[in-house]
């Protein structure tokens, strides 16, 4: 079952979602039954929704979600500064929630990770046996490694290979930072949001050649996720177009390795149950 390990759902509102372009065409309603029809035209069997707001709401929105798509699993958010984070953590569990997410790049200070409320926020959700996925950008990516050492034990996924700079071909310090982050070995990457990291009219697969040799090198294809990063993708390439990319990467380099990276590796990195999960009629 191929599992698309990274898509948003929302009910469009312009003040709960104010970095999306009003004219945009991601500027609307994207639902559970939108989904649905999305996954079962690509044939892909499940997926992994993630949060774009950060209010309690969230979570609980995307379990609803769930009724109607084949959602697997959800990383969800929760204050993770909060003195109370153990209570909020029993109070928030769910058999669909497999993790949580802040939205770190959006996070002023680069060494927000490094604030000691927030690592124990996170250290108190890993123990617990949830994924905490990383959103950082390329400049945040250089205090991931003290982030995850000062947490200790438990699963991370580097959400969007910390956002590259395709467009603009950036690679310095974005490719040795990355390379440390991978030498951990509890940390899988996301080979997911990488379309809208390129120029969103004029790009070419080849554009991405350099950046997945450099992240397939580091993590290996055990250690690597794909997601469509939908709807946010359709800004660059529809639906098809996000999937094929990677498909025929892996295609070209490491077919063996087609199944993993298309839906194993995600249900390892979110310990996923090993059934096909139906939406409510």
């Amino acid at each position: 079952m191929k599992i698309d390990a990274h898509h948003h759902l929302w009910r469009y509102q312009p003040t709960e979602y104010a970095w999306i372009d009003p004219e945009s065409r991601i500027a609307r309603d994207f639902m559970g039954k939108d989904l649905a029809t999305t996954l079962e035209a690509a044939g892909v069997g499940g997926a992994i929704a993630v949060q774009a707001r950060q209010v309690p709401e969230e979570t609980r929105f995307l379990i609803d979600a769930a009724r109607s798509a084949p959602i697997l699993g959800i990383l969800g958010w929760i204050d993770l500064r909060s003195p109370a984070i153990e209570a909020l953590l029993e109070a928030d569990a769910h058999p669909l929630i497999v993790g949580y997410r802040h939205v770190v790049q959006d996070e002023v200070d680069d060494n927000f990770l490094l604030s000691q409320e927030f690592i124990r926020g996170v250290r108190a959700a890993v123990a617990r046996g949830l994924t905490y996925d990383l959103l950082v950008n390329h400049r945040q990516l250089s205090s991931v490694v003290a982030f995850i050492e000062s947490v200790g034990n438990g699963r991370f996924v580097l959400d969007h290979a910390a956002k590259p700079d395709i467009a603009g071909r950036g690679w310095s310090p974005w490719a040795e930072d990355i390379a440390g982050v991978a030498a951990l070995p509890n940390v899988l990457c996301k080979v997911s949001g990488l379309v809208t990291e390129a120029d969103h009219v004029g790009w070419k697969s080849d554009d991405f050649e350099r950046y997945l040799d450099h992240i397939f090198g580091l993590f290996g294809p055990e250690r690597l996720i794909w997601g469509s990063d939908w709807p946010v993708c359709l800004l660059a390439a529809d639906y098809g177009e996000t999937l094929s990319l990677i498909e025929d990467y892996i295609d070209r380099h490491c077919p063996a390795e087609r199944a993993a990276i298309l839906g194993g590796n995600a249900i390892r990195a979110y310990a996923l149950p090993l059934t096909e999960r139906t939406p409510d009629p």
